[in-house]
This record gives C-alpha cells, structure tokens and sequence, in this order.
C-alpha cells in the first residue's frame, strides 16, 4: 500500500537517480578527508552559499549543535528566537555538548527586532556571561520566511559587537525560493549556516555547515569528538550531490501544493487555517472538533494518510516531493469525511 505521508518532508525517499548515484559512488575514507564524492559535495556547497569551506554532518541537529560547539566557549550566552528549532526540538543539546546558555528572545512569528537583540549583548562585567553568537533561522520552524533586510540589520549589529551570526538554514532553499533570490544572498546575512540535504530535496542522510576555513577546520575536529566522522560517506554524499543540483527547481512546486492544500482544508467548516503564514511546503492549522488527536491520525492512516498529533493544539501538514496535486485532493476529502462522520 502506497501511503502520502505528511508528518515532515524529512520522510522524503531517494530518488531513482539517487539510488543509481549512491550505488556508483567513488568512495574513500572521509575522516582522512580522502573520499572524493564527498569533497565535491563539500565544495559545490561551500559555492552555493559563498562560504570558503564546508562540512557534510550527519543531521541538521548535528550541524547546528557542532556549529555552537565550534563557535563558543563554554559558559557564553547565545542570543536566539524563543521558538526556534535549537531551542524548540534539539533536546536541550546546547547545554550539553557546548556548554552555553541559551538566552531566548520573543518574535514576531520568527521575526527577531534587531533592537532587542543589540540590549541584549553583554557587556564587560565581572558578573555576566560573554555574548559568544547570534542564531538566527529562515526558513523559520513555523513556515514562515524571514525578511532579508531583517537579517541584514541583524548581521550589521552583530559586526559591529564582534559577535558571529549561525543561521539555522534547515531550509534554505525553501527560503530562497519563497524570496525568489538566490542562497547566496541569504547566507551574506552569517558566519556559518547549516542547510539539511535532507528535507524535501529527497537525500536519506545528512546535512552541511559551511563558514570560513578556518571556522570549519576547528569544525572538523569536534565533529569527529562528536562521533560523526565518517568513513566511506561518499555513498551517501552522491545523494546530497543530485539533491543539490536537481532537487532544488521541485521547491516551487511544494510551496504550490501546500498553498492548494491550504485554502482547500480551510473550505472545510471547523478548520481555521493560517493560510498568510504558508510561504513554504509548510500548512498550520486548527480543528474545532470533538474528536480525539489520535482518533483523526488513525482513521487518516486507515485511508494511507500518515500524520502527527497536534503540537501547541496546531496540526501541521507537510507536502513534498513525492506529494502530488491529486494527493491533496485526496487529502482533503478524506479529512472532510473523517470530520463529518
């Protein structure tokens, strides 16, 4: 039974060109830095974003955690959105690979007031924390696209305080396709960014952090203390490599169906969908019903439609690569019957 599966657009399978790639792949041991297919994936992502060096990691929570890692001492402070993924959905990780403390800053749907961040740099004093790094997100864990002269504000406080900038660029491409630019011009907004292979561009595995040489040799090394050196990676590297240059084009048509998607569930009475808030492959919205979360997510997965419980009382749903138009119409009848039985 085939199933459309909404849950993330982390549940993306290869392609058949993916497959015939990773099972080709010249292969090497990584950790030596010796794997071609790596090293060119390495270098095509360092391009994209106009970095001088890039890492492929394991995950994107690997790529964020190693990017504070590498960034901080321990004991600094890093200043993020209070409902960002570091802070949201990495498991407190921060605490406990790098050290730091994590000191959270309201925003306006993922948006970060610069000046709420620049009273928040620390500054010379016996009793506080040294401000070690900036986090910031786009596109943003709730759907949203940040603005790219919000980022640009940001970065120039940050240099102006010395102060690095990551960018949790799980999505990057969706961003940049959303502000029809291209990465390069969100990634002038950081020091390092972290973008996943892994998310509706269909590779298995793994994710990239880029930034200076510098920067992502120190990152090497603690990626290799974190346990994500790996070996003949280039298996999985071929995958990434197809990701990059075939994959990103599909974006566009996501953002479509989800936008469909969208404005057919909010047809539906009792659905109240924030359809100003679908920039990306992303579909927020709430049920006014009686019915139990896991009443709804069995009967839609009775009808081959897999999907999560609510979070923050949200149902959320994500389309992909392997989520066609007609799947949303199915989609959609299907919950409309399920809510009416």
């Amino acid at each position: 039974m085939r199933f459309i599966d909404l849950r993330s657009d982390t549940v993306t399978k290869p392609t058949e060109a993916m497959r015939k790639a990773m099972y080709e792949a010249e292969v090497g041991d990584d950790v030596y830095g010796d794997d071609p297919t790596v090293n060119e994936l390495e270098r095509l992502a360092a391009e994209i974003t106009g970095k001088e060096a890039a890492l492929f990691v394991p995950s994107g929570t690997f790529g964020n955690q190693l990017a504070l890692f590498t960034h901080c001492q321990r004991g600094n402070e890093v200043l993020l959105g209070e409902d960002c993924h570091i802070i949201a959905h990495e498991v407190g990780a921060a605490s406990v690979i790098a050290g730091v403390q994590l000191r959270p800053i309201p925003t306006n749907k993922g948006v970060l007031d610069p000046s709420d961040i620049e009273k928040r740099i620390r500054g010379v004093d016996i009793h506080f924390p040294d401000t070690g790094l900036i986090c910031l997100e786009n596109a943003y864990s709730n759907g949203r696209v940040i603005p790219l002269d919000n980022m640009k504000e940001i970065y120039t406080i940050a240099q102006k305080h010395n102060i690095p900038v990551h960018l949790d660029g799980a999505r990057l491409f969706n961003a940049a396709t959303y502000l029809n630019v291209s990465p390069l011009e969100i990634t002038k907004c950081c020091d390092s960014v972290m973008f996943a292979l892994s998310k509706a561009l269909c590779a298995p595995v793994g994710s990239i952090l880029a930034g200076s040489k510098n920067f992502i040799e120190k990152a090497r090394k603690k990626r290799k203390l974190m346990g994500g050196g790996l070996r003949q990676a280039g298996i999985l590297a071929a995958a990434g490599l197809i990701a990059l240059k075939d994959m990103v084009g599909n974006l566009k048509n996501d953002h479509l169906n989800a936008l469909c998607l969208g404005e057919e569930l909010s047809k539906i009475p009792g659905i109240k969908v924030r359809i100003d808030d679908i920039h990306i492959n992303m579909v927020f919205f709430s049920i006014d019903t009686k019915l139990e979360d896991n009443t709804i997510v069995n009967k839609m997965m009775e009808k081959g439609i897999k999907i999560n419980g609510t979070e923050n009382n949200e149902w959320r749903f994500v389309v992909h690569y392997w989520v066609s138009r007609e799947d949303v119409d199915f989609i959609v009848a299907t919950l409309k019957d399920i809510l009416n039985m």
